[in-house]
């Protein structure tokens, strides 16, 4: 073998030595970005290796694949709708063992973060990248509706647990027998989703 091809492996060599695992490309311990995957953490270590969880043939009701996480490392979302002021609906979510990502990240799948998404009788009507949302009043006329907020890897697929989407659903009741310049609802009311 030649000096020249000898050099040039060995400068190879040692970028792969020098550089963390899998962030050159040089290679990861499952051989490459796996279903929604990249490559592995940063040196700063802000995101776990992917793939994260094991992704699922079944899908939600909008046709996303489902991302099984274990129970105990498993995100969780409450949603609490509350009338607004005005007219529409204020939607709080809280999260636990999440943390909703920023616009425009990387997509790849990170150990409990990513966007929400916000879903009125099944429509989606918002993707949130924040734990506050108003919902416009049209968006909820006169009857009951059920307002979803569920939670998405930012690969796109969906976080769940036992085969099951992590979400959860107020249920809330519209009425239009309201005297003027009161807010357009009743109590919203948390169910398991």
């Amino acid at each position: 073998m030649s000096w020249t091809k000898t050099r040039g492996r060995l400068a190879a060599l040692a970028v792969c030595l020098l550089l963390p695992l899998g962030v050159a490309g040089c290679g990861t311990a499952h051989g490459g970005p796996g279903p929604g995957g990249g490559a592995s953490a940063g040196a700063a270590g802000a995101e776990s290796p992917s793939p994260v969880g094991k992704v699922l043939d079944d899908t939600d009701d909008s046709g996303r694949h489902l991302r099984e996480v274990g129970g105990k490392d498993a995100p969780e979302v409450g949603v609490e709708v509350t009338p607004a002021s005005a007219d529409g609906w204020d939607v709080r979510l809280t999260f636990h063992r999440f943390r909703v990502s920023t616009r425009g990240a990387r997509p790849t799948a990170v150990t409990g973060r990513g966007p929400a998404c916000l879903f009125v009788d099944g429509r989606r009507v918002a993707r949130l990248y924040a734990p506050r949302y108003r919902l416009p009043g049209r968006l909820v006329p006169h009857g009951t509706h059920q307002v979803t907020a569920r939670l998405y890897a930012d690969d796109g697929t969906v976080w769940a647990v036992h085969g099951k989407p992590v979400q959860s659903t107020a249920d809330i009741t519209v009425s239009d027998t309201r005297p003027p310049g009161t807010p357009p609802a009743s109590a919203a009311r948390l169910s398991d989703g």
